[in-house]
């Protein structure tokens, strides 16, 4: 009788096992399949701001840049940090800002504002998007021809 328990006893605990696998599978393995993939905390608050709190954003985040720069500069001179944090995040920064004087601000955050709309990019840091609001402003031209033979630096083919 006791081996016949014992029998029991442990097709009982396999059954039980076997249920908290399946919902173990079930829930770390199939739902993150199906599951929309998170927005990027900067993308979140970016889209909570109004137009002029975007715009103070993306002023202090451009003066950010430019102060961690120049500090790397003071602190660590023009080695290998200092030209890497220049080339990808500080060159990118001074040129908006130069852009500043030709191309109004507003602008800029509708072109943030179309990066993050797009689904491909909802998840894309902010220094992405600034990339793309950059070269949308380097577009000049009326028509999308002309607007991407400015980008290749032809002049445009089209007669007047």
């Amino acid at each position: 009788m006791d081996r016949f328990n014992l029998i029991q006893e442990n097709k009982r605990f396999n059954y039980s096992t076997k249920k908290i696998v399946i919902v173990f599978v079930f829930l770390f393995g199939i739902i993150p399949l199906y599951s929309q993939k998170d927005y990027s905390p900067i993308v979140l608050y970016w889209k909570t701001l109004s137009t002029v709190e975007k715009e103070t954003y993306l002023f202090a985040y451009l003066t950010q840049i430019y102060d961690t720069h120049t500090s790397l500069i003071e602190d660590k001179g023009h080695g290998e940090l200092t030209k890497w944090y220049f080339t990808n995040r500080a060159e990118l920064a001074y040129n908006i800002l130069d852009e500043f004087d030709r191309t109004d601000i507003t602008k800029f955050i509708g072109w943030i504002d179309d990066f993050y709309t797009q689904e491909e990019y909802k998840d894309k840091p902010f220094h992405e998007a600034l990339r793309y609001a950059y070269i949308y402003s380097q577009m000049k031209g009326e028509s999308l021809l002309e607007k991407y033979e400015s980008l290749l630096g032809k002049p445009s083919q089209v007669e007047e």
